[in-house]
């Protein structure tokens, strides 16, 4: 049974785009108010090292490995850049789509640059996108490296495209992650609830973080602090690196429920299967998000029982 959420509109959504966003809202969280975003944005971000090598499916090493995976599975949306959605999508117009309008590689470091990673497609071409193709394109997404000295160029650009978005009536979700060389610890509770915060005083709809971490402390009891300060914007966990599907089974239901997430961003814990494991995952990691499904149920569909 899928928990129940009354959208809120925000007021910078005008009254023409009012139903296409609470349409949007409804299909990407299948009407329970958590997203399950299955991230397709990494074969930028990471280059290869996430699709080929030792451990890695060979099914991961072709692109349209992920558009048969959100094609096949439960999820939420499928955030992945404009270019490959304009490639494939045709061939697979029942994907839900969120575009990801800024990436960088991990090419150069942080100790060589601050990170700096500006718009690569703008929302009006988004908008055209969705116009010309049909495709369900519900939303687009956004990267802000909080405390690198380039953060005021990327904070302004965000805020941009949050209005913009919210008047064609799509969503936005802010991946927020503190990196650079003035950030100490990336994982840092108090910090990534201050990212968390930011995300809500830009008027995201929901804002991607990493799991925080401090020794002696559960994450999930962390994560409180950070589910707290993004207030009306809801907040989802990212999946980070692949771990058993028991462990992130375990993770992703106390961060839900003790942590007070509204859901997950999770890239390489899907993609890096083979197809069908992969789309058992998919429907594990939805069960626990859309339908309040415990761990025990959600390890029956990821193992097939």
């Amino acid at each position: 049974m899928s928990v129940e959420y009354e959208i809120e509109v925000p007021a910078d959504v005008p009254e023409d785009a009012k139903a296409t966003y609470i349409k949007n809202y409804q299909m990407i969280t299948h009407e329970s108010g958590r997203l399950m975003l299955f991230a397709g944005d990494q074969k930028v971000e990471h280059l290869n090292d996430d699709f080929y090598g030792e451990e890695i499916h060979i099914d991961d090493s072709d692109p349209e490995h992920l558009f048969k995976i959100a094609n096949g599975g439960r999820i939420g949306v499928f955030a992945t850049q404009l270019g490959l959605i304009a490639r494939y999508g045709k061939n697979y117009p029942e994907i839900s789509y969120l575009v990801k309008l800024n990436s960088k590689t991990h090419l150069v470091k942080t100790d060589q640059k601050d990170p700096l990673s500006r718009q690569l497609n703008s929302v009006e071409q988004v908008a055209a996108l969705r116009h010309q193709s049909g495709l369900k394109i519900a939303g687009v997404g956004y990267t802000i490296y909080l405390g690198s000295e380039y953060e005021d160029i990327m904070l302004s650009e965000a805020a941009q495209i949050i209005w913009e978005a919210h008047q064609k009536g799509l969503l936005v979700v802010l991946w927020i992650y503190p990196r650079g060389k003035a950030v100490k610890d990336e994982k840092d509770p108090h910090l990534i609830a201050g990212a968390a915060g930011t995300a809500a005083t830009l008027g995201a709809d929901f804002v991607k973080v990493n799991s925080p971490k401090k020794e002696g402390f559960s994450p999930a009891e962390l994560l409180k602090e950070a589910s707290t300060a993004a207030g009306k914007t809801r907040l989802v966990c990212a999946g980070g690196s692949s771990v058993s599907g028991e462990k992130f089974l375990k993770q992703l239901f106390d961060q839900i429920h003790t942590g007070g997430a509204c859901g997950n961003a999770t890239g390489r814990n899907i993609h890096q299967k083979s197809l069908s494991e992969a789309i058992r995952m998919c429907n594990a990691i939805s069960a626990i998000t859309i339908d309040n499904a415990d761990v025990k149920t959600a390890l029956k569909i990821y193992n097939g029982e």
